[in-house]
């Protein structure tokens, strides 16, 4: 039994842990409620997080400030078998730290929103986004970032319920993440069992042009203000 502990200890530590989704700001792609399974392996190798990955990343300062914290209804005895379960990565964390969001721009891209169809370009290239939540548009906030090297760019496929990287804007590296806050990818929507899914990256995310060698900061067009969900 130590043993078996051990391994699944490691197995959470090195390789893959699960995940559970307590906000829609993923939906329609990533339900509330949903366990995913995170890839923690692959960045050991050398492998860098590429645009339309969806990443669990640590919370960066401040984006999860308001977050209700759910109700613990699990009697005296249960909560601490779970506890002890989460942590060694047979149950899924509910880590309130943590935040799930889909990469749309790596460093040295330009993001900006939007082009004269209303679409998120990258480099210059629109993204035609299916993934996005039915009914929003693909952002409502005007924005152009350049994004400096290390650091990521990212959105939630609920564009009208997702404090991204839009909604911080007016912080220090308008709004991006650092790479080294990133904990792993999302692969694998792993229960309920009718919503398995892999997550793979986006074909339109395919066409995006490397970015140009002398692209500099740009800056923000206009921004709107919006009400901030997690």
């Amino acid at each position: 039994m130590v043993v078996a502990l051990c391994i699944a200890l490691l197995l959470k530590t090195f390789l893959v842990q699960a995940f559970f989704i307590p906000s829609g700001s993923m939906e329609q792609t990533i339900r509330i409620g949903d366990r995913v399974l995170v890839d923690k392996l692959t960045p050991w190798f050398g492998a860098k997080v590429e645009r339309g990955d969806v990443v669990v990343f640590k919370d960066p300062g401040g984006w999860l400030k308001g977050e209700a914290a759910q109700p613990d209804q699990d009697p005296a005895g249960i909560k601490q078998i779970k506890e002890a379960l989460t942590f060694i990565g047979l149950l899924p964390s509910a880590d309130e730290q943590d935040l799930i969001k889909r990469v749309v721009g790596v460093g040295g891209d330009t993001v900006k929103c939007c082009d004269a169809r209303g679409r998120v370009t990258v480099n210059g290239a629109p993204l035609d986004e299916p993934y996005v939540s039915p009914g929003n548009a693909p952002s409502e906030i005007r924005f152009e970032v350049h994004v400096p090297k290390g650091r990521l760019f990212v959105m939630g496929d609920h564009r009208a319920n997702s404090a991204d990287s839009r909604y911080h804007l007016d912080e220090a590296f308008d709004g991006t993440i650092d790479e080294n806050g990133v904990v792993g990818q999302a692969v694998v929507i792993a229960w309920p069992f009718d919503h398995w899914r892999r997550l793979e990256q986006p074909a339109t995310f395919l066409t995006v042009p490397d970015p140009a060698r002398t692209g500099r900061r740009r800056g923000r067009l206009g921004r709107r203000r919006g009400t901030a969900f997690a």
